[in-house]
């Protein structure tokens, strides 16, 4: 049974690992901090850095990563190699948890072939409006109350202007009562309501101030939008050709989508080079990375045990 607390139960999972054999295996994957208690050499792959989340938020949840974080640093410390999704995060890890060595990058994927058909299954509906659309958790470390700012200041130049916004989260109430008529609180989607929210977009943001990666930076690329992010964490090394604004500025974010909006050549070309770097990302491609990296430790380990 699963208990209210998510940490709680992760906590439980990975205690009941240690009486798992899984020695038949010859190769062990433990994601973020789920594999700190296990019996066998493994791999870490940590999607995003608890200890550097953490440091973004508050209260309970702040709390509840922070205890998380401490497995996370025993998972990297007891792996055989690590593996993080950005440099950014590899950088993090090193200096939040001092780990024995140095990880390796293997960026997050995306399904292209996948999300190509959710594409070309939707319908185009034309609002006559000017639709930026943002898909995020709602931790405080998204930072989406500073785009909801930043569209309120926007909202004065461009009237036809809609936000929707893609998420759930701890911090829903405190966006909801600050935010401009203007925007539209979707929750959470499938994946067939999502790709038509992208397809009806015109502008991608994300105003978070800490991502690990930002998979939805790929989702906003294979879907062929310009993209502001901010100049920070990982969103610089993911989405390079997007319009990045200085973090928690509402001025800075406001005036990077209306260069978009008024400049639509500059949209265009943003665009267009979203949907070529995209394909470094997709899964086929990442995935034979992530083999590549995760079978040099089990050879590396073989080539070090003495042989009989």
């Amino acid at each position: 049974m699963r208990s209210p607390i998510h940490t709680l139960d992760r906590v439980r999972y990975n205690q009941l690992l240690r009486f798992r054999n899984l020695s038949g295996y010859e190769l062990v994957v433990g994601f973020d901090m789920d594999g700190y208690a296990l019996g066998v050499p493994h791999i870490a792959s940590i999607k995003g850095v608890l200890a550097d989340e953490a440091g973004f938020e508050r209260g309970m949840t702040r709390r509840l990563m922070l205890l998380q974080s401490r497995f996370e640093r025993r998972n990297v410390h007891r792996a055989r190699r690590i593996i993080a999704t950005s440099a950014y995060s590899a950088r993090r890890i090193v200096e939040l948890y001092r780990p024995p060595s140095v990880p390796e990058v293997v960026p997050e994927l995306i399904d292209l072939r996948r999300w190509r058909e959710l594409f070309s299954s939707v319908e185009k509906q034309p609002s006559g409006r000017f639709v930026v659309l943002t898909v995020a958790r709602f931790y405080r470390r998204k930072r989406v109350e500073v785009l909801l700012e930043a569209v309120a200041r926007l909202s004065r130049e461009v009237p036809e202007l809609e936000l929707r916004i893609v998420g759930k989260g701890p911090e829903e109430a405190r966006l909801r009562r600050v935010a401009p008529p203007c925007a539209k609180f979707l929750g959470t989607l499938s994946a067939e309501e999502l790709a038509s929210e992208y397809c009806n977009s015109d502008l991608f943001c994300l105003p978070s101030v800490q991502e690990g990666f930002g998979i939805v930076l790929l989702e906003a690329m294979a879907a062929g939008k310009p993209i502001v992010a901010v100049r920070a964490s990982a969103a610089p090394e993911v989405a390079p050709h997007a319009l990045l604004a200085e973090p928690d500025d509402a001025e800075s974010l406001a005036r990077a989508m209306h260069r978009l909006w008024s400049d639509r050549v500059l949209a265009a070309g943003i665009a267009q080079q979203g949907r070529c770097m995209v394909t470094e990302y997709d899964a086929p491609r990442v995935a034979r990375r992530f083999l590549e990296v995760a079978a040099g430790s089990v050879l590396n380990a073989s080539a070090a045990s003495p042989r009989s």
